[in-house]
């Protein structure tokens, strides 16, 4: 296919004409076209298409027939149909009435071109360009970020499950490719094992047993494994990706010991971050947090929140489900930046806070990031029963630290800490500890207090913090924050934002795009026609509580 122009910035005289008698009060198609234009142009996505071939679909016109898809939650051929048979698409996407549109599977293959290319962004960053161009979207003021979980298509299984479907899956394609070698290679009893799915078989109830068929498991697997990079294998099963998932998968699941294969222990397997849950989804990770666990991803969203302006999405992230919330705080401000929309004031929960971060946004971004940072953590100190890193007075040019009973430290040492961060370790002797009078209300160590301080300016800004967010007016002024998870509850109930419709990372990240795309088409019709914010609900015992 190779890319030839299209012009949507008319509307064809008839389409206007019949839509407008059609729809006299417009609608949400039709308003963002008036207000927003074309969007689109083809020259955005002309990296996509080779420059020979035969014409494609205009590109331009998939890209906003992807976001009123995603608005509207349809199906590609619901979408399709849609190209066919609605006025408001057609004038949208400057249409001819008798024009016939393009069959369901093209979409498919746009999302794919968009997926390969890492051109993840360009779509919602057209919408979000267009919103600024119309002077509803500006750098500056606040913003506010919160995460939500993101569930897999493909389903939860359990280790037994796992490891067994990951076999089959294997066979299944080694013996499409090579069948005749493989009969040579598989055991009998390999056809009763692994040739119905794993929800299809009876797996035994017997912790013992479980195991026992775990441990067969990884026998036949490694037989399998071995076969394959024998001389007598085909060369090109070795580059099969079920064979390497197969092999990846063997080493987080299983260890050899005295020639016998075993099923490591839950706890020595690797961390989530890493670790595989499935054979049909190689990029999805199972995370945690609090009480809930889930297998896929995790999806970040950047808002703006000034009343004077339409709330519009300005930023999508999109991780695997392990990734910490502090770990992509920059990648965030990095991306507002590149788009010229970094906020004054950014106003996240605790994950996102640490004074590092804090330090890191103002230095690097100029951002006053907002959130609740850690409280004490040592339990006798924050229970006053010991004396805090606040009653200490450090003199960081002297490299000296004065005790409340004036006694100065003898060791600063420069260290980092078991994240790798830069940490400051201070010891003060124990001749000096031992028989001061206010020992009791400082340390229980025979050796004497030890300290240990973040770097200068992230000490200080955690003692500060530490102080303001305990204040009324902090507390007014992160209050704003809230409203973010209404942005997430609008994204769930209305566009299915917490489940996955492809898989893998890829276009499971396109599709959130598209979403940030159809809820910020979707906002700026609300603001457009004057459509007010719902308001929080409150249940009716909730409602009883007394003021104050």
């Amino acid at each position: 296919m190779s890319l030839h122009g299209v012009e949507l910035a008319e509307i064809p005289e008839e389409t206007a004409r019949v839509a407008r008698a059609v729809f006299p009060k417009g609608c949400l198609a039709m308003r963002m076209r008036d207000v927003l234009g074309p969007v689109f142009a083809d020259a955005q996505f002309e990296g996509l298409f080779p420059v020979r071939g035969r014409p494609a679909v205009s590109p331009a016109r998939l890209a906003l027939v992807s976001v009123l898809q995603f608005a509207e939650g349809l199906t590609d051929r619901q979408a399709a149909h849609a190209v066919r048979s609605r006025l408001d698409w057609k004038y949208a996407l400057s249409l001819e009435l008798a024009d016939t549109g393009f069959d369901f599977s093209v979409l498919s293959e746009f999302r794919a071109r968009l997926a390969e290319s890492d051109a993840d962004r360009v779509v919602f960053d057209a919408v979000l360009r267009a919103g600024g161009e119309a002077g509803l979207v500006k750098a500056g003021k606040r913003q506010r970020t919160d995460a939500t979980h993101v569930l897999a298509v493909t389903r939860d299984l359990s280790r037994l499950e796992f490891v067994v479907e990951t076999l089959r899956a294997v066979l299944n394609q080694v013996a499409e490719v090579a069948g005749e070698w493989l009969v040579t290679v598989a055991a009998p009893e390999w056809f009763d094992r692994y040739s119905a799915r794993p929800e299809d078989s009876r797996f035994p109830s017997r912790w013992a047993a479980r195991v026992e068929h775990g441990d067969q498991c990884g026998a036949d697997g490694m037989v399998l494994l071995k076969a394959v990079w024998s001389v007598s294998a085909p060369p090109s099963l070795r580059a099969l990706p079920a064979v390497e998932l197969l092999r990846q998968t063997w080493v987080q699941q299983f260890y050899q010991a005295d020639d016998a294969v075993r099923w490591r222990e839950p706890k020595n397997t690797p961390p989530g971050l890493i670790r595989l849950r499935t054979p049909h989804e190689p990029g999805a990770r199972t995370g945690s947090k609090r009480d809930l666990g889930w297998s896929g991803y995790k999806v970040h969203l950047s808002e703006t929140c000034e009343p004077d302006a339409p709330h519009l999405i300005t930023h999508i992230h999109t991780t695997p489900a392990p990734v910490s919330d502090i770990a992509v705080l920059e990648d965030i401000h990095t991306a507002l930046a590149e788009r010229e929309l970094l906020p004054d004031e950014h106003l996240v929960d605790a994950g996102y806070v640490d004074a590092e971060q804090i330090h890191h946004a103002r230095r690097d971004h100029g951002i006053d990031l907002v959130g609740p940072v850690g409280k004490v953590t040592n339990r006798k100190q924050a229970a006053g029963d010991f004396f805090d890193n606040t009653r200490f007075t450090i003199d960081w040019d002297q490299h000296t630290v004065t005790c409340p009973g004036g006694k100065q430290s003898t060791v600063w040492r420069a260290t980092t800490s078991h994240r790798g961060t830069p940490v400051t370790r201070v010891k003060f002797p124990a001749r000096e500890c031992g028989p001061c009078e206010l020992r009791t209300s400082c340390t229980d160590s025979p050796k004497g207090r030890a300290l240990t301080f973040r770097p200068q300016a992230e000490h200080e800004i955690l003692q500060q913090a530490r102080i303001e967010q305990d204040t009324a007016l902090w507390r007014r002024r992160y209050g704003h924050r809230a409203g973010v998870e209404g942005t997430i509850s609008q994204g769930v109930q209305a566009f299915g934002l917490r489940r996955s419709r492809y898989r893998g990372l890829a276009k499971t990240r396109l599709q959130h795009h598209f979403t940030g795309a159809a809820i910020n088409l979707a906002r700026l019709d609300a603001w457009l026609t004057g459509r007010p914010l719902a308001r929080t609900r409150i249940s009716p015992f909730a409602a009883l509580r007394p003021a104050g």
